[in-house]
């Protein structure tokens, strides 16, 4: 049959079937941009949770009423640290122990040294290194909060403070230390506190305090500690 114009009626539909039916190639590139979209978005994703959970364990101190920040000690400081523990023994403990430095630099010393570290991935990072310098039977790390450690079980404390942080630091220490410990402070002094021995200059000074001083018993056994007898007449 033929239409109106002289055109069959079966070429009429072919033409109009022709006008909804999309190109192969159309089709292709819809769905390859279709994939890529799926791709960068999980790309997008997958590389922002990475960044939480990297960037979370520095940033989560910060918002603390009172935080540690993590700055590298020099080799300045490590070597002013290591002059004050001369002579000294026991076991050592590092508040804040960062990427571990000083605690490997003790252990290689001889101590049997511990750094207590609230960001996970340093900690994980110390204990590599340790390893990787050959005392990760003697330097130890552990993932905790300062203000929830006692440190009375250690003859050396190593503290890279700051000044928001020192005096109640200082009240804890001196409540938990037994009289021959000795603390060491790097970049801040204690508050009241008067040290036995500075060396150093600006950031890479040191401060070594020893507890039977800051107590006021002068390195000797304190007098009211003990009974003393009457004086026979």
């Amino acid at each position: 049959m033929e239409g109106g114009g002289g055109i069959p009626l079966e070429t009429l539909k072919e033409e109009s079937q022709s006008r909804h039916v999309l190109p192969a190639s159309f089709e292709v590139n819809s769905l390859q941009k279709s994939n890529w979209g799926f791709l960068l978005t999980g790309l997008v994703g997958g590389t922002l949770v990475a960044v939480y959970a990297v960037a979370t364990p520095f940033v989560t101190p910060a918002l603390r009423k009172v935080c540690l920040p993590f700055v590298p000690a020099t080799t300045k400081q490590i070597e002013n640290v290591v002059k004050m523990l001369q002579c000294r023994r026991g076991s050592l403990v590092d508040i804040g122990s960062g990427d571990g430095r000083i605690v490997i630099a003790a252990a290689k010393k001889g101590f049997t040294a511990v750094g207590y570290e609230l960001n996970p991935w340093l900690v994980w990072y110390s204990r590599y290194r340790a390893w990787r310098e050959g005392v990760h039977g003697s330097a130890k790390f552990y993932i905790s909060d300062l203000w929830k450690v006692t440190f009375s079980q250690y003859s050396n404390v190593v503290i890279f403070g700051v000044p928001q942080m020192m005096l109640q630091l200082e009240k804890k220490l001196e409540r938990e230390l037994e009289d021959d410990a000795r603390v060491i402070a790097c970049r801040f002094p204690f508050p009241h506190w008067t040290p036995d021995h500075v060396t150093g200059e600006g950031i890479d000074t040191v401060w070594a305090y020893d507890a039977s001083t800051f107590r006021g018993c002068e390195k000797r056994p304190c007098t009211s500690m003990h009974f003393q007898p009457p004086i026979q007449a």
